[in-house]
């Protein structure tokens, strides 16, 4: 903490800890609010949060977690387990397992949707080409990919 002889502040400012987690200022806010930072340290002199190793770790694990697409809910469960320690590690497994078969099946949708824009840019290529042959084939193909959607 500072003190009033000038000692330097300890721990990441809410800047700098948006910046290494990915995290914006007002979602980090937001995690505290609801309980899934622990403490965070203020800084004596002017009020203003500091993040400990310990709690910038936790924001790290938690922005890796968010980023493969788990839900606030996902991450509170996560935290839950990590608490009880290896008694809960079979639903740690679970949960990893089950957000990674999400995780392949958003791959999967975002594959199809790639594979439709490509196959879009054919068509429009083979129109602007005039070649009306390899426009009817990328017709067909955007036909084949928009069936393979999942809603």
């Amino acid at each position: 903490m500072t003190a009033a002889t000038g000692e330097q502040a300890v721990g990441l400012t809410i800047q700098e800890m948006a910046r290494r987690s990915g995290f914006s200022e007002p979602t980090l806010r937001y995690y505290e609010k609801i309980g899934l930072l622990g403490t965070v340290g203020r800084d004596e002199s002017s009020g203003h949060r500091r993040y400990e190793p310990d709690t910038a770790a936790r924001i790290e694990a938690l922005s890796c977690l968010r980023s493969a697409g788990m839900t606030v809910s996902g991450m509170r469960r996560y935290l839950d387990l990590l608490a009880q320690g290896a008694a809960a590690a079979a639903d740690q497994q679970e949960l990893f397992a089950a957000q990674a078969r999400k995780l392949a099946a958003d791959i999967e949708q975002l594959q199809l949707r790639l594979t439709y824009l490509r196959r879009k840019a054919d068509l429009w290529d083979a129109r602007v080409r005039g070649d009306a042959e390899a426009e009817k084939r990328a017709v067909d193909d955007v036909i084949q990919v928009v069936e393979k959607f999942s809603y």
